[in-house]
């Protein structure tokens, strides 16, 4: 979709590039920035959800789970899109207040999902924090475990006591009195997605130069300068599209 998006800008300024000089220095590089966080925003968003393969299908439909549902990064935003409330728990294995709270929490799901009268439909859902960083950054979570109730794009924090009775109570009737994260800083505002983009891109550098001394059996300096020449080679594809929108028309003698 990013690409799609990049193809169909460029091509259009190729034909309106009279049009694209005749506008102030100014308003052509909010443009380009406005481009760029498009560009961003939309790769975020196919990665999140392309990889949900025909595998996937084969798990246990969440709405069936009478337990705690757990979501990753590849089911997170094809689950919330359902139209349902959730409760999300940000854990880590690691973690001994989230290890003593796992059977109140399994209690919460259990009664969360088989009552039927709320005003709401509340889902009760876990994500390993540890794990799924890119998650973690979204919803800038700083310790663990860490509750939110996120409800279409409405996100709010849980800050009470944690107690099987206060997130029911919380998921149910006192969310409303809980002041919700602003949209443009909130996991699905264009903050959030950029954080996720950039923890994304950290981890699979990372990834790659694992793959480059490990595999593929390069020196450290040679695999460092692999991914330096690449990041150059991107730097000056982006310089190149800047200078489309930003450079000012030459004048003709």
């Amino acid at each position: 979709r990013a690409t799609i998006i990049a193809y169909s800008i460029l091509n259009a300024s190729a034909t309106m590039k009279t049009k694209i000089h005749s506008i102030p220095l100014l308003r052509r590089m909010t443009f380009a920035s406005f481009l760029i966080a498009t560009i961003l925003l939309s790769w975020n968003n196919w990665a999140g959800i392309q990889f949900v393969s025909a595998a996937a299908a084969t798990t246990a439909a969440p709405e069936r789970a009478e337990g705690v549902i757990q979501l990753t990064a590849k089911n997170f935003d094809k689950s919330l899109s359902d139209g349902n409330a959730w409760l999300i728990e940000f854990y880590a294995p690691w973690c001994s207040h989230c290890t003593r709270f796992a059977p109140a929490y399994e209690a919460v799901a259990k009664q969360l999902h088989s009552e039927k009268n709320n005003k709401h439909k509340v889902k009760v859902a876990k994500i390993d924090g540890a794990a799924e960083r890119a998650l973690s950054s979204r919803f800038s979570v700083k310790g663990f475990p860490t509750f939110f109730l996120v409800n279409g794009w409405t996100v709010r924090e849980y800050a009470g006591n944690r107690s099987q009775e206060n997130l029911v109570k919380f998921a149910t009737e006192t969310y409303e009195e809980v002041e919700a994260m602003p949209f443009l800083f909130g996991p699905f505002g264009p903050m959030g997605q950029l954080r996720s983009f950039l923890m994304r891109s950290g981890a699979w550098v990372v990834g790659l130069y694992e793959n480059l001394t490990e595999t593929r059996g390069f020196k450290p300096l040679i695999a460092m300068a692999v991914l330096c020449f690449g990041g150059m080679v991107l730097g000056l594809i982006m310089i190149v599209v800047l200078g489309v929108f930003m450079m000012s028309k030459m004048k003709q003698d």
